[in-house]
């Protein structure tokens, strides 16, 4: 009799952990294709407005300050997450998701939109394929993790030295690589996001909060996989 209360009760408790999991793991990805539509949107208005283009890539100063911008939401979103409201993450997220598809509208600009798409529809199948890998997997991805992160320092590094160089082999060198990381993070990072749910949350705003920084995060790696796989894939007008 124990023993089937025993058992009841750690059976009511994993499925517990089992549906917390589900709902977190939910609002991050409904955050993320938030996010990504967002940047889409707002990219693909902006390469059909002149105006915009002229005003965005026509001024080095405007267009490098909404770099930095960028890279400093990211920075402050993910610094500040536990001091700041769940609506606030919320809000920045999204307006550095705006930022980031004014300064990603050179994508319409330089590619096909049949490339555009069909890149796409390849970036969402790997990323989709790499996080079912990630949450499913009994391995351990946390040295894969770790020395993707390694890597992807490598390439921003060899990055900005091929900026100079103009070195055909390095550009290819670092879009395969490139394309590598962020396969490997994806999992990686989905991985992460399911064991921080299983730890659980201490109430339904840091839960909210922790759905926004898990967006980010996977967002980046949707991000930068698309962007390099359109290296490899995308026909230029």
């Amino acid at each position: 009799m124990d023993n089937h209360f025993s058992n009841s009760n750690l059976s009511q408790k994993q499925l517990d952990i089992n549906q917390g999991i589900s709902v977190y793991i939910t609002k991050v990805y409904n955050w993320m294709a938030l996010a990504l539509l967002l940047t889409g949107a707002v990219a693909y208005f902006t390469a059909g407005s002149e105006q915009l283009v002229q005003i965005i890539f026509g001024n080095k100063i405007l267009f490098f300050g909404l770099i930095i911008g960028e890279l400093v939401l990211v920075g402050y979103i993910s610094a500040r997450i536990q001091k700041i409201s769940s609506y606030n993450a919320t809000l920045l997220f999204l307006l550095y998701s705006a930022l980031n598809g004014l300064t990603l509208s050179f994508v319409f600009m330089a590619y096909t939109s049949a490339s555009i798409t069909s890149t796409f529809i390849i970036t969402a199948g790997t990323f989709g394929a790499m996080s079912v890998y990630g949450y499913f997997t009994k391995s351990d991805l946390t040295k894969i993790g770790n020395l993707a992160f390694m890597a992807l320092i490598g390439i921003i590094i060899a990055s900005v030295v091929n900026f100079f160089m103009q070195s055909e082999m390095l550009y290819w060198i670092i879009t395969y690589l490139g394309v590598a990381i962020f396969v490997a993070l994806v999992a990686y990072d989905t991985q992460k996001l399911k064991r921080l749910a299983m730890q659980g949350f201490e109430n339904q705003e840091h839960m909210e909060k922790g759905a926004i920084i898990g967006a980010l995060t996977l967002y980046l790696d949707f991000i930068n996989l698309f962007l390099f796989l359109l290296r490899i894939f995308g026909d230029r007008k």
